[in-house]
């Protein structure tokens, strides 16, 4: 199943997109064998409702173990994000910059210190945190049918599957008498894949029902101490080569299965080592070991840890901090628009005065 992750995701290598093995693939599962049980397809909107999404926001690494190269852009500007990526305009997000600028510098003396950032941060997380239990909410309504309050796996299994094409009256009457349903092998393995993560989050005394607070955990678990375990074990299994259950460096940086067939190809599959080295060393192994345990592993996963937050603050900082003062006054923010927001504003110096 490991293999079969990895060479999905060396599918996506293209040469227009740098870093683009950073992101996560998104799982498209249309049963093939389905002529008795197909209806017509859902949108998409429909299945991200009851599927757990590969992308957390707000959490340093995607659920495949790969970097989530959106991290500082989504703890830096929360639900803002959207703004910037739809609206080019620069002068309009010079302006929605300058503003973020003055809500993260707290005390008001015209720069941002590594504990404002901090802070900052903790509250888009926070952020993040609240619009998932919202959106939570309308996903258990979905799967909750009797609308009991609980959500039985066989409840789950039939909305899944309706959402793959099924009909969700044939499937029902198939679970319930116990008949075998017909789906192709990638379908039974994200079937398989979701069981084990719904009896996860069946919280103790284990009842194999979820309650709305047990469903967020499924869907998302960075909510959840346990569900984050479960997490990082399931990615430790997808990069762990010789099984101990530990990962050094050469198993972390090692690439997905694919080849490189070109120069440019050749120099994303650098940037990604680059990249994945560097927050094995200076990050993620914390007592500087050459190995990642689980346990280090969950701290950086943990998106509420403030010691992380307050790293993550300091690399921010260092990053744009042309003045060597260790703080971000608002021309470096500006400057360096493109790390925060995803957004190269242009002539920010000229303008920069006259706006704030």
């Amino acid at each position: 199943m490991a293999n079969q992750r990895r060479a999905r995701c060396g599918h996506l290598w293209t040469a227009s997109l740098a870093l683009c093995v950073l992101l996560v693939v998104k799982v498209h599962t249309r049963p093939a064998n389905m002529s008795a049980l197909k209806d017509k397809n859902q949108d998409s909107k429909e299945d991200n409702e009851i599927l757990p999404p590969d992308h957390l926001n707000g959490v340093k690494m995607e659920m495949d173990g790969h970097l989530n190269k959106d991290f500082h852009q989504e703890v830096f500007l929360g639900k803002d994000m959207e703004e910037f990526e739809e609206d080019s305009e620069p002068r309009r997000n010079r302006k929605k910059l300058i503003d973020i600028f003055t809500k993260v510098d707290f005390n008001k003396d015209g720069s941002v210190s590594a504990k404002e950032m901090q802070r900052w941060i903790m509250q888009k997380t926070e952020e993040h945190f609240q619009e998932a239990v919202r959106e939570n909410k309308n996903s258990f309504r979905a799967v909750d049918p009797d609308g009991d309050g609980h959500v039985t796996w066989d409840e789950y299994r039939v909305k899944f599957l309706a959402s793959k094409g099924f009909n969700e009256k044939e499937v029902a009457e198939k679970i319930k008498n116990n008949e075998e349903l017909k789906v192709d092998e990638e379908t039974q393995e994200v079937l398989e894949s979701l069981k084990d993560r719904w009896f996860q989050a069946d919280n103790p005394p284990a009842d194999q029902l979820l309650n709305e607070e047990e469903f967020l955990s499924f869907l998302h678990p960075e909510h959840s101490r346990g569900m984050l375990k479960y997490m990082v074990k399931e990615i430790v299994r997808d990069l762990d080569q010789d099984g101990d259950k530990r990962l050094t460096l050469s198993e972390f940086i090692s690439l997905p299965m694919g080849t490189v067939e070109n120069q440019q190809a050749q120099d994303i599959d650098d940037d990604w080592v680059r990249e994945r080295k560097k927050e094995f060393e200076d990050v993620i192994d914390a007592n500087r070991d050459g190995i990642v345990t689980m346990e280090e592993l969950e701290e950086y996963m943990d998106p509420m840890n403030e010691y992380n937050a307050l790293n993550e603050a300091r690399q921010m900082i260092a990053v744009a901090d042309e003045n060597q003062n260790r703080n971000l006054e608002l021309e470096e923010i500006l400057k360096y628009s493109e790390y925060f927001t995803g957004s190269k504003l242009m002539d920010y110096a000229r303008n920069v005065h006259e706006e704030f």
